[in-house]
């Protein structure tokens, strides 16, 4: 048994479940749209953030109809963001398969994206679920204003410790904290769920995404082999990490000042992108980085031990654990 299968277990019969409720929400008359979101459904990946949504509901109370609405929701709202996404980054594949871009060109894929977000409005109104709507809203605004402050701040590299974690917790966190506060809220039939428990949820999932995007920085540094990406990708795309805005910071001025300058100047250079990246695993970069995660990942696990012990609960930490362990 998968290590991930694992973890699904005590939500098992859910996960199962969310997968017709999410075709479900995918059925359209169009022809053209009908097309593309077969092929969104045949392509998706792991699943984790419906997993959080379950295992945050068991969690706190129990799963409800609510629970399948807040998974659904959740996840037209990531595929939404990961299609426009792609249109951003001129992405031509995604986990090996061929982007909505690449296949039906950028004003499909714009739209398809937009799509995908009007079917979650629409589900979340019909299937009464206003709140598990507010909750994934902020999300959606906390997701676009971390991208623009990236972009923003990327043009200058002025990154420091204190701007990237803002920009991580709304640009990734975000994301998994809806994720576990719609789980909370979806745990009782009434939508009338403890706003503190909620917002303890929320919390644990924030702190989680935290981890998860430090791990994503890390893993650029590792063999393609390992992971399957190229390596040295946001060093290209000019993205300040946490492994290199702390080497850069423990750097003298001088040579923080030229590696700036190779980083703005030499970026598409893979001689210098290399260069960059041995300077960073021959710091303190790594270690920092690594022992941040691990920070994160003990404050959400701290946070779930107030609740009470069960099935579901040893689940969500082993959770936890899989996105700090993670190879891709």
């Amino acid at each position: 048994m998968s290590e991930l299968k694992a973890i699904r277990q005590p939500v098992e019969r859910e996960m199962r479940e969310f997968q017709l409720h999410f075709k479900d929400a995918m059925r359209t008359t169009v022809p053209l749209v009908d097309r593309i979101m077969r092929y969104i459904v045949r392509r998706k990946g792991k699943q984790i953030r419906p997993l959080f949504v379950y295992l945050s509901a068991a969690v706190v109370g129990k799963t409800s109809e609510r629970s399948h609405t807040a998974a659904t929701l959740i996840e037209l709202l990531h595929t939404a963001t990961l299609v426009h996404d792609d249109v951003v980054d001129e992405s031509e594949k995604r986990r090996g398969f061929f982007s909505i871009n690449a296949l039906w060109k950028t004003k499909v894929a714009v739209l398809i994206g937009d799509y995908l977000l009007s079917r979650g409005l629409l589900i979340s109104i019909e299937k009464d679920g206003v709140d598990l709507l507010h909750i994934t809203s902020r999300a959606v605004q906390e997701m676009s204003e971390g991208e623009l402050l990236q972009i923003e701040k990327a043009r200058r590299l002025d990154i420091t410790e204190d701007i990237y974690f803002d920009i991580i917790r709304r640009k990734t966190a975000s994301l998994i904290a809806a994720c576990c506060a719609a789980g909370a809220a979806s745990s009782t039939a009434s939508g009338e769920a403890d706003e503190q428990t909620v917002e303890a949820m929320r919390q644990i999932g924030e702190h989680v995404g935290i981890a998860f995007q430090i791990k994503d920085d890390l893993l650029d540094y590792e063999p393609s082999t390992i992971t399957g990406k190229p390596r040295g990708g946001d060093i290209r795309e000019r993205k300040m990490t946490l492994p290199l805005i702390h080497t850069l910071a423990q750097m003298p001025s001088s040579k923080r000042r030229k590696l700036i300058r190779t980083i703005k100047y030499r970026h598409q250079s893979t001689r210098h992108v290399e260069h960059v990246m041995q300077t960073v695993i021959g710091g303190p970069g790594i270690e920092y980085a690594e022992a941040e995660m691990a920070r994160y990942r003990d404050l959400a696990v701290a946070a779930l031990e107030n609740f009470p012990a069960s099935e579901a609960r040893a689940a969500m930490i082993k959770l936890v654990d899989f996105t700090i362990r993670r190879r891709s």
